[in-house]
């Protein structure tokens, strides 16, 4: 095609856009210039966009042959984002906020540990706390005998769980019968 004709379909091609478009008072000659132009510009663009297209899909193939996925694409650049974003300052002082955070909150922790082991040793050896300390030994110690558990035994709760099924046992044989028991006829 010879530059004339490209230049009149290019110049048709800007009129088809309306004939409402108002170029004011431009000449004649600049109105086609301008509208060369257009046309030129649409056509590079139109070109640059087909070889992106190409150049994208080109991409995609070496990506693909290289076993580049778009999983492993996301990967890398969520560890490259948060890479770049420890390198911020905001982060850096948030990070140490934390930090110095953290230390304060143990370290008043750790207080209030001793201030409470503290408090429970003088409580322990409180009058009210040696009354109540005996009055639960003399309760176990009831039960104990009421159970049968023998005066030296340490008085796990094992031992009195077992002392209990022995009684039991022991109370179950000696009123039965062994005939009653088997319905001897």
């Amino acid at each position: 095609m010879e530059p004339t004709e490209r230049a009149v379909l290019e110049t048709r091609r800007f009129s088809d856009l309306g004939a409402d478009i108002d170029l004011g008072t431009l000449p004649e000659e600049e109105k086609e210039d301008l509208g060369v132009e257009l046309a030129k510009l649409e056509d590079e663009i139109s070109t640059l966009r087909h070889a992106l297209i190409a150049k994208e899909k080109h991409l995609v193939e070496i990506k693909q042959k290289m076993g580049i996925t778009p999983l492993n694409e996301i990967k890398h650049n969520l560890s490259k984002g948060w890479q770049d974003m420890q390198t911020f300052e905001i982060y850096k002082k948030t990070q140490e906020t934390l930090n110095t955070t953290g230390q304060k909150a143990s370290a008043a922790l750790n207080n209030v540990s001793s201030t409470l082991s503290k408090k429970l040793g003088e409580m322990k050896n409180s009058p009210m706390f040696k009354s109540f300390e005996e009055r639960v030994e003399t309760t176990v110690s009831s039960l104990k005998c009421k159970v049968g558990v023998p005066a030296h035994s340490s008085g796990s709760f094992e031992d009195v769980l077992n002392s209990t099924v022995n009684a039991s046992v022991q109370e179950s044989t000696a009123g039965n019968h062994p005939n009653e028991d088997f319905g001897v006829f």
